[in-house]
């Protein structure tokens, strides 16, 4: 099943996290990512094609994605400027990525923790029917503000089909509590080729 129409499916859905003192409870909530939901910023570069948007998130965020060398990085902040600065903006994946157009916002009330996303990941060792290399899907948990904005978890979506709900485990169970650099990303579920790709 596409994420996206998961995402749809589950729009209203709300559940509660049992490891939280007060059994608050935790809801979903979708933005889209799609490049006529945002706004370009200038034209693409001359010399590699990069490109960079801004998105409207939720809470007060917007959500900024660079594209450059067929790579994309994802982060979140107040503005532009703020999202550019924090580690997920640098979170380069060794092959080439781009990500999906939805965007699933974790929050406990009002107060968002984390950000679910799908990302295709190239694996070169297989080519498609057009000879390019095969893609490889992956859910990848973000922890945004309060505190730096990075990569908590990773969800091999071929090898796990629960891979939606393991990636909100994750979510719920890590990403409050992750310190950036200094704490490990997280595998979660079985691995894949997906994961394999970006945790080498």
């Amino acid at each position: 099943m596409k994420y996206l129409a998961f995402a749809t499916a589950i729009m209203a859905a709300t559940s509660t996290n049992p490891g939280q003192a007060g059994a608050e409870t935790i809801s979903s909530s979708f933005t889209s990512t799609a490049p006529k939901a945002c706004r370009m910023i200038g034209k693409p570069n001359e010399e590699d094609g990069s490109t960079t948007r801004v998105c409207p998130g939720k809470f007060g965020l917007v959500v900024l994605i660079n594209e450059g060398d067929l790579r994309e990085v994802v982060s979140v902040g107040r503005n532009r400027e703020a999202a550019a600065r924090e580690p997920a903006a640098n979170a380069w994946f060794g092959p080439f990525s781009s990500t999906g157009d939805t965007i699933e916002w974790r929050a406990a009330g009002s107060k968002p923790f984390a950000i679910i996303q799908r990302w295709l990941i190239a694996d070169n060792s297989e080519q498609d029917k057009r000879g390019g290399p095969v893609s490889r899907a992956m859910l990848a948990v973000t922890r945004p503000l309060p505190g730096d904005v990075c990569h908590v978890a990773y969800v091999d979506v071929a090898a796990n089909p629960d891979a939606n709900a393991l990636a909100r485990q994750a979510a719920d169970d890590f990403a409050r509590d992750f310190k950036c650099g200094a704490d490990k990303v997280k595998a979660v579920g079985q691995s894949g080729r997906a994961t394999s790709l970006v945790t080498r």
